[in-house]
C-alpha cells in the first residue's frame, strides 16, 4: 500500500508518488505516470529559471506494467552516474533482471525528475536516486558566507588610526619627560590615561543603531511584510552600485497574456477584442443562413465580409497551429470521462511546453473558437454556435531553436481541404511569406513595446500537391546520409510564397510598478543587470517591456561564441558601440570569462544595462563575485526562486522576493520583501537614512572620546607631563554613559529630507555612492574639532580660574558636558521629539548627580554666579565658532538635499 512520509525521511531507492502541482521532494527516475499519452510535463522555473514546461518520459518497461503495485513485484535496479552539478544532463541505465532476457534501458535527462521542480500533469511514480546534499538543486547552491558591511570595515580602519594615535601621543609625552626614571612604566600609565582615544562604545552604539534601523524598516507601512533577516548590514543598502535581478517571478509574474492581433491594415488590442469576437460570430451565423442581398448595402456588406473572413482565417490558424493539448479533470460535479465526452468548459486545462502557446489558445477560446480535443492524429475545435469542427493532422513539424518556427498540415474533415499552417519568429518568416510592405515595420513596432511577436501564415494545398510532398518526405526520412538536411530541404519546398495572415503579440505580465522602480534605480546611479535562466528572446522582450533598456538605446546581442578566436572578434565588435545594452547567453559568457575576463568585465561595466540569459545558478553567483572583485563597488541581488539563492548569498546585499513559488529565496536573503516595487523605497529611503545616520553617529562617538583625551593631554602638559588622571571614578564612566549617551544615540532618528522627497529625487542617492558621509576628510575635520574644543575648555578653565584651582575638575567637566549637548544639537538636521527629551534628560541627570558626587565636585562653589558666567563663556567659545562656520557653509555651498527642503 501507500504510506505518507516526511521529505526528510526519504531514502535512496524509495518509490515515491507525486501528484499534480506537487513539488518533487528528491531527485528521481521517472517510472510511470497516470497520463494516457505516457508522459508528463514538469515546471522547472525554480531549478533553472526557465518558463517553458519540460516533457519527461517514464522508463518504458515499468510504464507497461498493468498497475503501479506491480512495481513492488519486479526485480530491477538503476545504475547512475555520481552526483554532479549539471542539471541539464544525466547518464544511467535501468535493468530488469527477472524477465527472461534481462531488459536493459538507457536513461537520460528525459527520464529524470529533479527535486525543486513541480509536476504539471498527472500523477507520477519515481524511484529516488539522490537525496540531501547530493541533489542537483543543492549542489548548485553555494555555502552562505557571513557578511560584513563596508561601513563597518571603514569604521574599523578609523579605529586602527586612533590606536596608532594613542601610541604616538603616549610616546611623545614620555619623550617630553626626556625618558627620565622608569620611563617604560610611564608609557604604560599614559596608554591607560589616554585609552579613551579608542572609542569602545562605538561598536555598541552602532550595533544598537542597526537594531533601530531594522525596526524602522519592519514598521514602515509603505512596504508591508518586509523582513530584515540580517541586521548587520542595513547601511549597505545606502550605497549600492549594481543591482542584479532575476527575471521569472521577480520582474515578471510568469503569466503570458495575449496583447495584440495585427492584420496589416488593422490591429486589435486588448480593448478591441470584442470586435474580433463579433467578426467570428458573424462568420459562423452567416454560414447557416445567408440573407438575400439588399441592393444598396452590397458594397459595405462585402467589405465587412472580407474583413470578417480575414479575421476568421487568422483566428483559425492560431487555433490549429500549436502543440497544445486540452486535458479534462473532474471538478467534483462532473467526472473526467463525462467532461471529456461533453467538452466541459469548467474542467478543461491546457497543457503545452511553452506558456506562449497556451496564451494564444486561451485567447482563441475567448473570441469564440475553442480548442476542445487533441490527440496524435486529430484536432477538434468548437465554434461559437456549438458545432464541432474536426481536423486530421497529416504532418507536424515541431519548433526547434535552429528553425525558430513550427508547422502543421491539417485536413478539414467537412470540406476535405488541406492546409499548411505555420508560425515563427519574424526573422525567419520574412523570407517565407509573400512579399508585403508592412511586416518588417510592424514587427519592429511590436518588438519595441516588448511583445513577443509570432508571424502566422498559411498555404492551401491540393490533394495532388500533398501526395507528392508526402512521398518525398517519407523518402527523405528513410535516407541514411544527411537525413536532417534532406528532410529540411523537402519541408522548405513547401515553405514558399505562403499567405501572411497576421502577427500575434504576447507578453509576460510584469509585476506591479516594475517600470517606475527601475526608472528610480537608474536615476539613482544604480546599474541594473538582469540574470535569467530563460531564453534569449523572452529575456530581450522583458528587458524592453520593463524599460530596463530605454527606447533610445540599441541592444547588442552577443553572438554565440565557442572558442577564443570568436570571442575576440565579437568583443571587438562590441567595443565599437557606445551607450548600448548588452544581451549575452550563459555559454558565450563562460567562454568570454575564460579567455578575456578583464576586457569583458571592463566593457560590460560601461553598459547602461546588461542581460544574461540561460544562466546556471552557479553562474549567477560567479557574475556577482566578478563584479565585486573588478569594480570594488557594492552589489545587491534580487530574486525569488531556488535558483537565485547562490546569487543572493554571494552579493553584498541579498534581497528575496516572496513569490508564489515558495520562500526559498526570501529565507536565504538578508532582506525579504513581498513585491519588487518595494525595493525602491528600501534603498532610496531606508538605505540612505541608515548610512547617513550611522556615519554621523560613529563620527560623533569618536569626537566624544577625543575631546576628553585632548583635555587629559593639555592637563598633563601643563603639569610637567605628569601621568595624573584629570577625572576619576564615576565621572569618567558617567561621561560616556548617562551624561551623553541618549543625545548622541538619538542621532539614529535624524533624517535630512522627508521620505517622499528622497523617493522623488533618487539623484540624492547618487551622492552617497562616493562615500562622502564617512571618509578620511570628514574624520580629520572631526578630529580637529575635538582638539580645538578640548584645548579651549581646558585652557579656558586654567585661565579663568587661577584662584580656585581646586575646582578645575568641576568647571572643565561641566563645560565639557554642555559642549557635547550643544554639538549634538548642531549636528541634527531634523528634530524629533525624542531628541529634545534626550537632551533635557541628560542635562537633568548631570545636575541631579552633582548632589552625590561631592567627593569630586563642590556643590556650594557651583551655585556661585562667577562659576556660571565663566562656564558659559568657555562653552560659547568652544561651540560658537562651529555654529558660525556651519551657517556660512550652509549659506555658500549648501549640500544638495538642503536645496530641496528649503
Amino acid at each position: 500500500g501507500t504510506v505518507k512520509v516526511k521529505s526528510s525521511n526519504i531514502q535512496v531507492g524509495d518509490l515515491i508518488i507525486v501528484e499534480k502541482n506537487q513539488r518533487v521532494p528528491a531527485d528521481m527516475i521517472f517510472l510511470r505516470t497516470s497520463e494516457k499519452n505516457g508522459s508528463c510535463f514538469l515546471r522547472t522555473d525554480q531549478l533553472d529559471g526557465e518558463t517553458d514546461w519540460k516533457l519527461r518520459l517514464p522508463v518504458t518497461c515499468t510504464q507497461r506494467l498493468p498497475t503501479a503495485s506491480d512495481l513492488l513485484q519486479i526485480r530491477s535496479y538503476v545504475y547512475a552516474e555520481e552526483p554532479n552539478i549539471d542539471i541539464h544532463n544525466f547518464v544511467g541505465t535501468f535493468t530488469r533482471e527477472d524477465s527472461d532476457p534481462a531488459v536493459n534501458e538507457s536513461l537520460s535527462i528525459e527520464n529524470t525528475l529533479w527535486a525543486s521542480t513541480v509536476i504539471a500533469s498527472g500523477t507520477v511514480v519515481g524511484v529516488v536516486l539522490y537525496t540531501g546534499r547530493e541533489l542537483r538543486s543543492v549542489m548548485n547552491t553555494s555555502n552562505p558566507r557571513s557578511k560584513i558591511g563596508l561601513f563597518d570595515l571603514e569604521v574599523n580602519c578609523l579605529t586602527k588610526i586612533l590606536f596608532g594615535a594613542l601610541v604616538v601621543v603616549s610616546l611623545v609625552m614620555v619623550a617630553l619627560q626626556h625618558f627620565a626614571g622608569r620611563w617604560y612604566l610611564q608609557i604604560i600609565r599614559f596608554l591607560l590615561l589616554f585609552s579613551n582615544i579608542i572609542p569602545i562604545s562605538l561598536r555598541v552604539n552602532l550595533d544598537m543603531g542597526k537594531i533601530v534601523y531594522s525596526w524602522v524598516i519592519r514598521r514602515d507601512s509603505k512596504i508591508p511584510g518586509t523582513v530584515v533577516r540580517s541586521s548587520t548590514i542595513p547601511e549597505q543598502l545606502g550605497r549600492i552600485s549594481y543591482l542584479l535581478t532575476d527575471k521569472t517571478g521577480t520582474l515578471t509574474q510568469n503569466e503570458m497574456v495575449f496583447k495584440r492581433l495585427h492584420l496589416g491594415t488593422v490591429a486589435y488590442g486588448l480593448d478591441s477584442m470584442d470586435e474580433v469576437q463579433s467578426h467570428i460570430f458573424s462568420i459562423y451565423t452567416q454560414q447557416s443562413q445567408d440573407p438575400p442581398a439588399v441592393k444598396g448595402l452590397t458594397l459595405a456588406t462585402k467589405v465587412r465580409k472580407t474583413m470578417s473572413s480575414r479575421v476568421h482565417e487568422a483566428v483559425k490558424a492560431i487555433a490549429l497551429c500549436h502543440n497544445v493539448t486540452p486535458v479534462y479533470e473532474s471538478n467534483g460535479v462532473t467526472d473526467q470521462a463525462e467532461a471529456e465526452r461533453h467538452y466541459e468548459d469548467s474542467c478543461r486545462v491546457y497543457q503545452a511546453s511553452s506558456p506562449d502557446e497556451v496564451a494564444l489558445v486561451q485567447w482563441t477560446e475567448s473570441v469564440g473558437l475553442t480548442l476542445v480535443g487533441r490527440d496524435q492524429s486529430s484536432v477538434q475545435l468548437r465554434t461559437p454556435g456549438g458545432h464541432i469542427l474536426n481536423f486530421t493532422i497529416l504532418q507536424i513539424f515541431p519548433f526547434t531553436y535552429e528553425s525558430k518556427r513550427m508547422g502543421i498540415i491539417v485536413r478539414d474533415e467537412s470540406t476535405g481541404e488541406i492546409t499548411f499552417y505555420m508560425k515563427g519568429a519574424d526573422v525567419v518568416m520574412a523570407g517565407i511569406v509573400q512579399y508585403n510592405d508592412w511586416l518588417e515595420e510592424e514587427c519592429g513596432n511590436m518588438a519595441r513595446e516588448g511583445l513577443r511577436v509570432l508571424v502566422v501564415a498559411k498555404k492551401s494545398l491540393t490533394e495532388e500537391q500533398y501526395q507528392d510532398f508526402e512521398a518525398r518526405y517519407v523518402q527523405a526520412k528513410l535516407s541514411v546520409h544527411d537525413r536532417s538536411l534532406k528532410v529540411a530541404t523537402v519541408i522548405e519546398s513547401l515553405e514558399m510564397e505562403m499567405e501572411l495572415l497576421c502577427l500575434t503579440g504576447v507578453e509576460d505580465q510584469l509585476q506591479t510598478d516594475v517600470r517606475p522602480t527601475l526608472e528610480t534605480l537608474r536615476n539613482a546611479g544604480i546599474k541594473v543587470w538582469m540574470l535569467t535562466g530563460d531564453k534569449l528572446e523572452t529575456a530581450t522582450c522583458t528587458a524592453k517591456n520593463a524599460h530596463l533598456v530605454t527606447r533610445t538605446q540599441d541592444i547588442h546581442i552577443f553572438r554565440l561564441v565557442t572558442n577564443r578566436g570568436e570571442a575576440h572578434l565579437e568583443l571587438n565588435a562590441f567595443r565599437r558601440k557606445h551607450d548600448c545594452a548588452l544581451v549575452i547567453s550563459g555559454d558565450s559568457l563562460e567562454v568570454c570569462l575564460k579567455y578575456y575576463e578583464y576586457e569583458f568585465m571592463e566593457l560590460a561595466c560601461q553598459c547602461p544595462a546588461v542581460v544574461c540569459c540561460r544562466c546556471a545558478p552557479t553562474q549567477k553567483a560567479q557574475i556577482v563575485r566578478l563584479l565585486q572583485e573588478r569594480t570594488g563597488k557594492l552589489t545587491c541581488a534580487v530574486g525569488d526562486g531556488g535558483n537565485d539563492v547562490s546569487m543572493i548569498q554571494e552579493a553584498d546585499c541579498g534581497v528575496g522576493v516572496e513569490g508564489k513559488e515558495g520562500k526559498q529565496a526570501s529565507l536565504a536573503a538578508d532582506f525579504s520583501i513581498t513585491q519588487f516595487k518595494h525595493l525602491g523605497r528600501l534603498l532610496m529611503v531606508h538605505g540612505r537614512n541608515s548610512y547617513k545616520r550611522s556615519a554621523a553617529l560613529s563620527q560623533f562617538v569618536i569626537h566624544r572620546s577625543l575631546c576628553i583625551s585632548t583635555m587629559q593631554a593639555v592637563f598633563s602638559s601643563v603639569f610637567y607631563f605628569a601621568s595624573v588622571p584629570l577625572y576619576q571614578g564615576f565621572l569618567i564612566i558617567g561621561y560616556s554613559t548617562i551624561y551623553t549617551m541618549f543625545p548622541v544615540f538619538s542621532l539614529v532618528l535624524d533624517k535630512d529630507v522627508k521620505s517622499e522627497v528622497a523617493m522623488l529625487y533618487p539623484e540624492l542617492y547618487k551622492d552617497l555612492l562616493k562615500g562622502r558621509p564617512l571618509s578620511y576628510k570628514t574624520f580629520l575635520i572631526w578630529v580637529l574639532i575635538s582638539i580645538y574644543q578640548g584645548s579651549i575648555i581646558m585652557y579656558g578653565a586654567l585661565l579663568l580660574f587661577e584662584s580656585e584651582f581646586v575646582h578645575i575638575v568641576a568647571i572643565s567637566f561641566t563645560s565639557l558636558i554642555l559642549t557635547e549637548l550643544l554639538m549634538v544639537a548642531l549636528t541634527i538636521q531634523t528634530w524629533h521629539w525624542l531628541m529634545i527629551v534626550a537632551e533635557l534628560l541628560s542635562l537633568s541627570c548631570y545636575i541631579a548627580s552633582l548632589v552625590f558626587l561631592h567627593e569630586f565636585i563642590d556643590v556650594y562653589f557651583i551655585a556661585t554666579l562667577s562659576f556660571l558666567w565663566k562656564v558659559t563663556v568657555i562653552t560659547l567659545v568652544s561651540c560658537l565658532p562651529l555654529y558660525v562656520l556651519k551657517y556660512l557653509r550652509r549659506r555658500f555651498s549648501p549640500p544638495s538635499y538642503s536645496k530641496l527642503t528649503s
